[in-house]
This record gives C-alpha cells, sequence and structure tokens, in this order.
C-alpha cells in the first residue's frame, strides 16, 4: 500500500478539506466571477476578436478578458501582470 501524501489524504476525506478557510484568492475569485457577467462580456467583443488562421491561434477570449480586468483592477504594466500570472 502506497502512502498518501496530504493532497491525496484531502480528496479522499471531505472532512479535512470542508473545513479549511478559504484563501483571499479565492474569495476574490468567487467576488469576479458573481459579479461580472463574462458571457454578456464575451458575446459583446466576440465579433471583434482575432479569428484563428494563419500564424499564432489567439488566447480564448474570455482568458483575456479576465486578464485584462485584473490588469485594470490592481493597476498591473504588462509585465507585472505576465508575472503575476505566472504566480
Amino acid at each position: 500500500m502506497k502512502q498518501l501524501t496530504l493532497a491525496m489524504a484531502v480528496d479522499q476525506c471531505a472532512g479535512f478539506g470542508a473545513q479549511r478557510k478559504p484563501t483571499r484568492r479565492e474569495v476574490f475569485l468567487d467576488e469576479m466571477n458573481t459579479i461580472v457577467p463574462w458571457a454578456q462580456l464575451c458575446a459583446v467583443v466576440e465579433p471583434f476578436y482575432p479569428k484563428r488562421g494563419n500564424g499564432r491561434p489567439p488566447i480564448a477570449l474570455e482568458r483575456m478578458l479576465r486578464i485584462h480586468f485584473v490588469q485594470h483592477w490592481f493597476n498591473l504594466a504588462d509585465l507585472a501582470c505576465e508575472e503575476a500570472l505566472y504566480d
């Protein structure tokens, strides 16, 4: 029998994972999902967003909108936003 890691134990034991406090990141992302109407925004921007063709495929529209909003909410430069995404 293999020894369980902490992550595996959390997955198997619902009681252990249910008692943890949500992180600030999780709280922020939950608030962002409830406040911003992502489907409606994507529907408005989608006709003007670059289509797949020759060259590099474009990044998904909803992902780019989320990055754009976070960049403006936290007043991040392009490089700072890129570093924040990697973190």
